[in-house]
C-alpha cells in the first residue's frame, strides 16, 4: 500500500481523539471562489405506491419538495440528475455519482439521510447524478442504442456544471461513480475542488476477468452477477438483509436492459492514467484533495490500495472501515459523516455540526465557514495514525450508523 494518511475505523469505538488534531492533520490549501447562482425547476414527482420500505423512509426525513429534478442535454446524451438548494456563499457542489447497478437512490439514500450528514449538506448544493437510463421509472433504451463509454460518462458532466453555474464541485463516487470523477478531475481539473472515493478501481478488466464476466452473465440473473462487484463474499454467503433487499431492488427498480448496457461499459474500462509524480516522465495524477474509502474484505480493497498508490502522499486520505461490508455509505452512514465533515475542514471549511450525541457544555452552532489561512500542516508520506489512536473519533458505540 502506498504512503499516505491511513485511518482504520473499529465499529465499537469508545474512546476519543481531539478534533482539534484531526482537524490540523487535515489542512490542504484550496484556490478562492465566486458566489454562483441558478434557477431551479419542475419538482420531483412522488414515486409510486409500494416501494421498499427504506425507500419511503428517506423521503419522509427528506422532504419531496425539495428536490428538483432535471434532464440535461450533453454531447453524448441526456443526463438525469437531481438537485436540492442553492449556492450556499463561496462553496463547491457536492456532486455524487452511484456505482453500477444501482442509481442515487439505492446508492445513497442511507448516507445522505443520515442526520450528521444532514446538518453537513444543508448547507451546501447537492446534485444526485444517474447514470444515462438508470433512474428509477428510465425507459428502455431502443435497440441498438450505443452506451457510452466510461470516458463519454465523464465528458457529460461538464454540461451539469455549466447548466447550474457551478464554479467547481467536491465529487462523491461510489465504484463506477467513483471512476468517472476520477476521470473528469483528471480531464478538468480546474472543476473539482475534491474528491471522495468509494471503493474505486483504477484498473480495467483483463482478457480472463471479461470472460469470466461473461460466463457468469450467462449462468445468472443480472442482479446476482452484479452483487459481488457491490457486496463483501462475507455478505453474500450470509444472504444478509441488506443483500436480499438490494437484489430485489436492484431487480425492481432499475430497468434490466439499460443496467446491461452500463455493466458491459464498465467491465469494458481502461486503466486510469495517472502514477504518482516522480513514478514516471510526465506523470499525472488527481490534483485535489482525495479521501479514499472502502471496507474490510470488500471486493474492491485491491483496486482502493493501489489507487491509493497512484496518488499524492500529501493530499490523499486512506480510509479503511472496519465491519462495513461492501458499500459503507449504506451500513456505517454515521462514521462516513463523521469522516466527511473532518475531510471538508481539512480542505478549508469548519464545520461546526451540532452532535446530537453529547451533552453538557456549549456546543457549536450548525454552520460553515471557509476560512482564508495559509497551510499548517501536510500529510507526508510517514502520516499515519493507529487503529487505537483513532478508534473513537466518530464518537459512536457499535450500532452507530447502521442504514
Amino acid at each position: 500500500m502506498g504512503p499516505g494518511l491511513f485511518w482504520n475505523f473499529s465499529s465499537k469505538a469508545n474512546c476519543s481523539v481531539p478534533q482539534s488534531l484531526l482537524q490540523t492533520m487535515l489542512l490542504s490549501r484550496m484556490a478562492g471562489m465566486k458566489e454562483q447562482q441558478f434557477t431551479e425547476e419542475k419538482p420531483l414527482l412522488q414515486e409510486q405506491r409500494g416501494q421498499e420500505t427504506e425507500m419511503e423512509n428517506c423521503e419522509t426525513l427528506m422532504p419531496i419538495g425539495d428536490w428538483k429534478e432535471h434532464d440535461i442535454e450533453t454531447p453524448y446524451g441526456m443526463l438525469h440528475v437531481v438537485i436540492r438548494g442553492a449556492p450556499k456563499g463561496n462553496k463547491p457542489a457536492i456532486l455524487t455519482y452511484h456505482d453500477v447497478g444501482l442509481n442515487h437512490k439505492l446508492c445513497f439514500n442511507s448516507f445522505f439521510h443520515n442526520e450528521d450528514m444532514q446538518e453537513i449538506t444543508k448547507h451546501f448544493v447537492v446534485c444526485h447524478v444517474d447514470a444515462p437510463g438508470q433512474q428509477i421509472g428510465a425507459s428502455q433504451m431502443p435497440q441498438g442504442y450505443q452506451y457510452p463509454t466510461m470516458d463519454q460518462l465523464a465528458g457529460m458532466l461538464p454540461s451539469v456544471v455549466q447548466h447550474f453555474g457551478f464554479k467547481s464541485i467536491l465529487g462523491i463516487g461510489v465504484g463506477a461513480g467513483a471512476y468517472i470523477l476520477a476521470k473528469f478531475a483528471l480531464i478538468f481539473p480546474d472543476l473539482v475542488e475534491g474528491l471522495v472515493l468509494l471503493n474505486i478501481d483504477p484498473n480495467g478488466k483483463g482478457w480472463i476477468d471479461w470472460a469470466t464476466g461473461k460466463l457468469s452473465g450467462f449462468t445468472s440473473a443480472l442482479p446476482d452477477t452484479v452483487l459481488p462487484h457491490l457486496f463483501s463474499q462475507e455478505e453474500l454467503m450470509n444472504n444478509t438483509e441488506l443483500v436480499q433487499s438490494y437484489r430485489q431492488q436492484i431487480n425492481n427498480t432499475v430497468n434490466q436492459v439499460n443496467l446491461q448496457l452500463f455493466w458491459n461499459m464498465y467491465n469494458s474500462r481502461r486503466d486510469l492514467e495517472m502514477n504518482r509524480t516522480g513514478t514516471i516522465i510526465n506523470a499525472k495524477t488527481l490534483k485535489c484533495p482525495v479521501m479514499l474509502v472502502v471496507g474490510d474484505n470488500a471486493p474492491a480493497e485491491e483496486g482502493v490500495v493501489e489507487c491509493n498508490s497512484k496518488l499524492d502522499p500529501t493530499n490523499t486520505t486512506f480510509l479503511k472501515m472496519a465491519d462495513s461490508g461492501g458499500l459503507p455509505q449504506l451500513t456505517q452512514p454515521g462514521k462516513l459523516s463523521e469522516a466527511f465533515k473532518y475531510f471538508l475542514q481539512g480542505m478549508g471549511y469548519i464545520a461546526y455540526v451540532k452532535d446530537r450525541r453529547l451533552s453538557g457544555g456549549p456546543v457549536p452552532s450548525a454552520s460553515m465557514t471557509r476560512l482564508a489561512r495559509s497551510r499548517t500542516a501536510s500529510l507526508t508520506s510517514g502520516s499515519s495514525i493507529e487503529s487505537s489512536r483513532i478508534r473513537g473519533f466518530t464518537h459512536s458505540d457499535s450500532n452507530e450508523g447502521q442504514g
